[in-house]
């Protein structure tokens, strides 16, 4: 629905990774004045690679995490460059980078960093900067929506000067992947050598020749728990540095590519999940088995965590679902003066974050509205017994998985839907990686997609562009 009024907000908007970077952009198209408030010294959020870990807690049960990064140094794009990327701004190769189908971070870092200077983005945000606290004036909204705004606090890292601002509205950006999700296992807490969640784990160096630590004939292993992406990656790397990794899964039903992987290498093996945890360094699983353990790495997720929001209750965390959340960013009662980006998963994220921006910058100018806070409540009350009804988790609230949710997404504003092409190869890639997982990156069938892809106005659209793709 469309609004004869136009207003101009001021909005702060946390976080300067992906989706606080295009926040930033259709905001300020939209006429709005922005802030961006970024905790690091550089954009990127989740794919500004940090090495350092030292000091970090292993477990990451620490009130405040030193590190926001998760990523580890060999950590490569699941799925392939063309598929990824904003809109009008296509992550397109250039030489003297990584040209790979499926580069590294630090290549999607570049492209990010590319996007911020291209659109002049860096004006607007304020560097190594901590928001502390984000709450309603006056501690409520009893004046409604329209009229509602918001303290933030803020402190400059370097100078530990805090600053206190109010805004119209705020966007809360700031990334889901960096406090531990762990998993509640018997005798964990006294379990005496050495656990970590995999938000530390950077290279597999430190896991080599461990046995050496401790008495012989003692068969030292490392236990990797979960076995979902960075589970099977670490795995993968572990092999050729430690004497033997023990993969614990929810399931033993896996994949046709992992059980390739583990066929071939006689130091990996598959356990179900562990039973309990001995302080003698025995690592029980639920069939019966056991080993002796040196360390034990859980690839268990991460959990939604916003530290710094006060909303007085109306938004929660119940676990691991955010709500109430209207189509995973607006909590009615509050909208549009407070949103989220980034909160869902497993979708072709950059062109789904645009489409949420646009929809913020449009609602909070008064170009569209939403529904009335009753419709939006009711929705989202369908969409969590759609869910149950599906047997899906509470925790998994936020995974969509669908293509034809974030198309309806985009409706909301006219944006444009998914091509069919960036549908196929996303689908393509998963069918790859679930028969080879280790070669699916560098080896691929989908050679006609691509120069669909390639071919298409998403490419084309800048003028000439320098795509030396290796095909």
């Amino acid at each position: 629905m469309a609004s004869e009024t136009y207003q101009s907000k001021n909005v702060c908007v946390i976080g300067a990774g992906p989706s606080g970077l295009v926040a930033a952009r259709e905001l300020r198209n939209e006429g709005h004045r922005v802030v961006v408030l970024e905790q690091n010294h550089d954009v990127g959020g989740q794919w500004l690679y940090d090495p350092n870990v030292e000091g970090e807690d292993p477990l990451g049960r620490a009130p405040t995490l030193k590190v926001h990064s998760s990523l580890y140094t060999s950590l490569r794009l699941m799925l392939p460059r063309e598929i990824a990327g904003f809109t009008d701004f296509p992550f397109a190769v250039k030489k003297g980078r990584d040209m790979r189908r499926f580069p590294g971070h630090t290549e999607l870092l570049l492209y990010l960093k590319d996007f911020c200077d291209w659109f002049g983005l860096r004006e607007l945000i304020r560097f190594n900067t901590r928001v502390s606290y984000v709450g309603m004036l006056d501690g409520d909204h009893a004046g409604g929506c329209k009229d509602l705004k918001w303290v933030v606090r803020s402190v400059e890292k370097k100078t530990e000067i805090f600053v206190e601002e109010v805004f119209d509205a705020v966007v809360v950006a700031s990334g889901h992947y960096s406090k531990p999700r762990l998993p509640s296992i018997k005798g964990m807490d006294a379990w005496k050598r050495k656990q970590m969640h995999s938000h530390i784990y950077r290279v597999p160096e430190p896991f080599r020749d461990e046995a050496r630590q401790y008495i012989v004939n003692c068969e030292i292993v490392v236990v990797v728990v979960g076995n979902s992406v960075s589970g099977q990656d670490i795995s993968m790397e572990l092999v050729d540095v430690a004497k033997a990794i023990y993969l614990s899964a929810k399931s033993l039903d896996i994949s046709e590519g992992l059980s390739k992987v583990i066929s071939k290498h006689e130091n990996l093996h598959l356990r179900p999940q562990i039973e309990s945890l001995q302080e003698d360094g025995n690592v029980l699983f639920v069939d019966g088995s056991w080993v002796i353990a040196d360390t034990i790495i859980y690839c268990t997720g991460y959990s939604y965590t916003f530290p710094f929001l006060d909303t007085k209750g109306i938004v929660t965390i119940d676990d691991n679902r955010v709500g109430p959340l209207y189509v995973h960013t607006f909590p009615p009662s509050l909208a549009p003066s407070l949103s989220f980006m980034g909160i869902a998963t497993k979708i072709i994220g950059f062109p789904f974050f645009e489409s949420q921006a646009k929809w913020i910058a449009q609602l909070l100018s008064g170009q569209t509205t939403l529904p009335s806070r009753d419709d939006m409540m009711h929705s989202i009350k369908e969409f969590y017994h759609s869910r149950e009804i599906a047997g899906i988790p509470k925790h998994n609230t936020h995974e969509i998985g669908d293509f034809e949710y974030c198309d309806r997404y985009g409706d909301h504003i006219g944006f444009p839907r998914l091509e069919e092409w960036r549908k196929k190869i996303c689908l393509s890639t998963i069918r790859n990686a679930e028969t080879d997982l280790e070669t699916y990156k560098d080896s691929w069938d989908d050679h006609e997609l691509l120069q669909e892809a390639l071919q298409s106005p998403h490419f084309t659209q800048l003028g000439p562009q320098d795509l030396d793709f290796p095909l």
